[in-house]
């Protein structure tokens, strides 16, 4: 059976809920340098977003109210976000220097870990968790 998935298409892509599209594409490429590939509009108001990183897609969101949904950032919600995502990059320190220059907040300052990476975590202004790594150690 032919691979189903368009071209540099993950099987798993989050599809998140934000307060407004156009901010937090223009957040999400100035603090963590994704790239926006799709961006579709509805009468001038952004309405569904397509971002990559290092060539594949990462994640596609929504505003608030979009297609008739009645999901809600974890900031508006007043929630923690129960999910986080786990992203590996090239330089977690320099990464996580960019996010906080951006507006992030910082949740976890780049340190090696048990487990093998040099990792750090963030929260963007919806209120979902971003985790950035990089191995520091062969895995085995």
């Amino acid at each position: 059976m032919p691979d189903p998935r368009p071209a540099h298409v993950p099987w798993l892509t989050p599809y998140l809920t934000v307060r407004d599209a156009k901010a937090a594409a223009t957040f999400y490429a100035q603090a963590f340098g994704f790239m926006v590939h799709d961006m579709v509009n509805d009468d001038g108001i952004v309405m569904h977003v397509e971002m990559f990183y290092q060539g594949q897609l990462i994640v596609m969101f929504a505003p608030e109210g979009a297609f008739a949904s009645t999901a809600r950032t974890p900031r508006t919600s007043g929630v923690e976000a129960p999910q986080s995502f786990y992203v590996y990059t090239e330089d977690v320190d320099a990464l996580y220097a960019q996010a906080i220059a951006a507006g992030a907040k910082a949740l976890t300052p780049p340190s090696d870990q048990f487990w093998g990476d040099r990792f750090c975590q963030l929260e963007d202004p919806d209120g979902y968790r971003w985790g950035f790594a990089r191995p520091v150690a062969p895995r085995g």
